[in-house]
């Protein structure tokens, strides 16, 4: 499963993962959502919203009402409870017309079982080549890479089956998600994931906090949270080939950043810049 190419002279959409407990109401800033909605055009955006991970019946209403408060133009919930909903010619003729697709919580693999391989998850690739943006919470998040994590266990170091991968949505394979993450722990199982995938840079996302991730591939953070970057591409061991079930991984060389809202980082470049206000301590400190 491969990102779809973007046409000559066209940039893909932004992807813009969010840790979950994202704020959503008015009356507290909901910097996260409002900035999603200015970018699929504001007044004239047209967002379509899948509540598929959810098994709350008014997941999708909710998010179509918080949209709307927020500027959106226009906002459909899409409910898809088999795959063979993923075929259906109104529902793909939706998704044609949108500028933005959001992918709320609940159960990555719910997404992934029913949206994934149909002609509703290629659509959804091609759209975003196409400049359509794609943002997801919490489940929605971890389901946009090429690799999704799909559950695993708590804790700070990498084990041996701490963690499950499965297939994705797809919109690239720069990037492996986790959410939620300094809330639940959940630096160990990113870490077992890219000792699996090393070629991947690792985000962790804090709740509400997101990254938006430009068609230059830069990651810009925006949110109360950080983000966790682990960057493997320098590694100099990993001892996952030798290392028996439920026992500790060794990972050696390994490149940790902690982001915050203003921080960037670079996933072509592999290089992290700190956002202004922490350059302005910096030169205060100095």
């Amino acid at each position: 499963m491969s990102p779809s190419r973007v046409p000559e002279g066209s940039k893909r959409g932004w992807i813009i993962p969010i840790g979950g407990a994202e704020e959503k109401e008015k009356d507290h800033d909901p910097r996260i959502l409002k900035r999603f909605v200015e970018l699929c055009g504001g007044p004239d955006a047209d967002i379509v919203v899948f509540p598929t991970a959810s098994r709350l019946s008014d997941t999708g209403s909710r998010y179509e009402k918080i949209f709307s408060d927020l500027g959106a133009g226009r906002v459909t919930a899409l409910e898809f409870d088999t795959r063979r909903d993923c075929s259906e010619r109104g529902r793909l003729a939706r998704v044609e017309e949108a500028t933005g697709i959001f992918f709320t919580g609940g159960n990555q693999l719910r997404l992934s079982t029913i949206l994934g391989g149909t002609p509703m998850a290629k659509l959804i690739r091609s759209r975003n080549a196409h400049g359509v943006h794609m943002a997801g919470t919490s489940a929605g998040a971890s389901f946009l890479s090429e690799h999704m994590i799909a559950f695993g266990d708590e804790g700070a170091i990498p084990t041996l089956g701490c963690v499950s991968l499965a297939p994705g949505l797809g919109l690239t394979n720069r990037f492996i998600i986790d959410q939620h993450f300094r809330q639940r722990d959940r630096l160990g199982r990113l870490l077992s994931a890219l000792a699996f995938n090393p070629f991947s840079v690792g985000l962790g996302l804090d709740e509400d906090t997101a990254a938006f991730i430009g068609p230059d591939n830069i990651v810009e953070v925006e949110g109360k949270g950080g983000i966790t970057v682990v960057d493997a591409a320098d590694i100099e061991h990993s001892g996952i080939d030798d290392t028996d079930p439920g026992q500790p991984i060794c990972m050696l060389g390994l490149r940790l950043h902690i982001l915050t809202a203003g921080a960037t980082f670079n996933l072509q470049t592999r290089e992290a810049k700190a956002g202004p206000d922490e350059r302005s301590w910096a030169k205060a400190s100095s």
